[in-house]
């Protein structure tokens, strides 16, 4: 693509970066770790990222869209739906319908689009119960990029996400680790060179027990698991009360000092 001088990320919990936690008590994420590595080539570089933990995709569109339409920057990337999809009774069709339109508003206010499907959660115990909703709306999503000129990042063709330890210890959010390697994949789709490959395999990892194993999982069903369903019960959401955390479009002056290694 063309020069890239103007960034604004949207979306929810996977842009704002969850799991990837910052000394700062923040978040990081896969946004942020590819920022900082285009903010270092090119000092005018501005960056916005609008994303919050929980969000629906009619609350992405309504929300953080006319930000995009107002702002117009260079690029802008949307991943949303996921929590959309985990909705007892969800229309996958009707999802993917409302992500076009968000897609046909970003195009028109002249901004390059980015967007991403979801990875496979055969691995994952909660979400993989949508699985076939995810490989659905997945597909609706590379027809939408198609028809309106945009950029997919494939995470669902990302082997290295099938490892545990590229998923936080909630089972829901990337790690470190998950978030660095999409960084890597986003700066190959976009063209911007970088030193890491995010094929490189993960070091072999000893296997692990399975009394230790059901007692890991026992310790999520209760840390993670109960909580996650008591919220959706009351109808709650992570985000309730979260601004994101870069909400205009700016310098990349106060680069996270974060936990892994380098960023792409």
């Amino acid at each position: 693509m063309s020069r890239l001088s103007s960034w604004v990320a949207i979306g929810d919990s996977f842009t704002e970066g969850v799991g990837d936690e910052a000394l700062d008590g923040g978040y990081v994420g896969w946004a942020d770790r590819l920022a900082e590595t285009l903010a270092t080539s090119d000092p005018d570089f501005t960056y916005a990222n609008l994303a919050v933990r929980g969000k629906l995709l009619r609350e992405v569109v309504e929300e953080q869209v006319p930000v995009v339409e107002q702002a117009k920057p260079d690029l802008v990337t949307l991943c949303a739906g996921g929590n959309d999809l985990i909705v007892p009774g969800s229309d996958v069709d009707h999802i993917a319908n409302e992500f076009e339109q968000a897609v046909v508003r970003l195009r028109a206010a002249g901004c390059d689009v980015v967007v991403f499907t979801g990875p496979d959660p055969r691995s994952q115990p909660v979400v993989r119960r949508v699985r076939g909703k995810v490989g659905i709306y997945n597909a609706h999503l590379r027809a939408i990029a198609d028809r309106h000129n945009a950029r997919v990042v494939d995470l669902w063709a990302m082997p290295v996400l099938a490892d545990l330890r590229a998923w936080s210890d909630d089972r829901l959010h990337f790690s470190p680790e998950g978030h660095r390697r999409i960084a890597l994949r986003t700066a190959e789709v976009l063209g911007v060179s970088v030193t890491e490959d995010w094929r490189d395999p993960l070091p072999p990892e000893p296997a692990m027990p399975w009394l230790r194993l059901r007692q890991a999982d026992l310790a999520w069903t209760r840390t993670y698991l109960l909580p996650w369903v008591r919220r959706q019960l009351r109808g709650e959401s992570m985000g309730d009360g979260i601004r994101p955390k870069r909400p205009e479009l700016g310098p990349i002056v106060d680069q996270h000092r974060h936990n892994g290694r380098a960023t792409a």
